[in-house]
């Protein structure tokens, strides 16, 4: 039963995915979409991945720092293996990529899955502030395009923002009172659960990856982790930006229009679907819409942009996987750390 779920939950998300990418498509001329994709400059593309091969190992270099005050050595090559790979299961399942990866980790160098996640939950909390931040820049240099753009995503599903805002403060006092109740109901029966054997476990779960969350803070070198973190981040901008001049119909954008479709593209690619298939092409697409590019022109430079990087990560993921595979499994006592940290269950 759970595994038909599964498969009609992906079915779902790949049918809306398609469906999102019909829509962009639906009433475009594809002559001129085709001759804007005859045009392409493959210099400036060629530019695009190798900021995006930058952007990835520096990234892998980032999560190897957060994983080391856990208490275990991964090598840098399997970090990025366990990454690259990730990244193609996301292709395929959308969220699966986070649990692909922590589990290559632990094949390879016995890493605990849950520590090994808790760092991944860490490093989507600073891509959330990061992005938040870029998103702060772009509304100050472009508040009244991108003000019109996402209030108008807003009032085409609710007849006035007062009506979604009054839907959101809804939501929140419904998600605080059930919070409330279970947390009424750990207080009555805690020393219950403490005695519970499944209980005992998840404490110790949680815990282990909760150091891996908090990781962050005891990573040495802190100026080298910030710093990859804005490296990686201005290679993404950097990657949106010269696919620009990559298209005849774009390449008079202006470097603030690149940080518009950084913003709104990553959004799209967050979406829950396929490697943000259709989501990602609408969105970009209609956002070039703002800056006076034709539907045909948006839609070739969505189409090489986010094409190029799937096409990049495959080919790095594929063989991050045959890496992996090759590898011998490491053997849990080899990667053990020194000090491991003693549980107050397990006192």
């Amino acid at each position: 039963m759970r595994k038909l779920l599964s498969f009609l939950k992906y079915s779902l998300l790949l049918g809306l995915s398609a469906f999102l990418m019909w829509y962009a498509l639906k009433e475009l001329d594809f002559e001129k979409l085709w001759t804007e994709l005859q045009n392409i400059d493959y210099s400036w593309l060629a530019l695009s991945l190798m900021m995006g091969l930058a952007a990835y190992l520096s990234r892998a270099y980032r999560w190897y720092m957060q994983i080391r005050p856990t208490g275990y050595t991964p090598s840098f090559k399997n970090t990025y293996n366990a990454m690259m790979v990730g990244y193609v299961a996301n292709l395929v399942l959308p969220r699966m990529g986070e649990v692909v990866r922590c589990s290559m980790l632990r094949r390879s160098d016995g890493i605990p899955v849950n520590k090994a996640f808790g760092t991944v939950i860490a490093e989507r909390i600073i891509d959330m502030v990061m992005l938040l931040l870029f998103l702060g820049l772009t509304f100050l240099l472009e508040v009244n395009r991108l003000r019109d753009f996402l209030f108008g995503l807003f009032t085409d599903k609710y007849a006035s923002l007062e009506q979604s805002f009054g839907s959101l403060y809804l939501l929140v006092i419904l998600v605080m009172a059930v919070g409330a109740v279970f947390l009424v109901l750990g207080i009555i029966y805690l020393n219950r659960l403490r005695q519970n054997a499944f209980f005992r476990k998840a404490v110790t779960f949680v815990r282990g990856m909760l150091q891996g969350v908090f990781s962050i803070t005891k990573i040495q070198n802190q100026a080298a982790f910030w710093g990859h973190t804005l490296f990686v981040w201005a290679m993404y901008y950097g990657m949106s930006l010269v696919v620009f001049y990559a298209i005849p119909a774009t390449s008079g954008l202006t470097p603030v229009a690149g940080l518009s479709v950084l913003v709104i593209g990553t959004l799209g690619m967050a979406a829950p679907v396929q490697g943000g298939v259709g989501v990602y092409h609408l969105l970009v697409q209609t956002v070039l819409l703002l800056y006076g590019i034709p539907k045909e022109a948006g839609m070739a430079y969505a189409l090489v942009a986010h094409t190029s990087q799937t096409l990049l990560v495959v080919a790095m993921g594929v063989l991050s996987f045959i890496a992996g595979m090759l590898q011998k499994p490491a053997l849990a006592e080899e990667h053990m750390p020194a000090n491991p940290p003693i549980h107050e269950f397990e006192r």
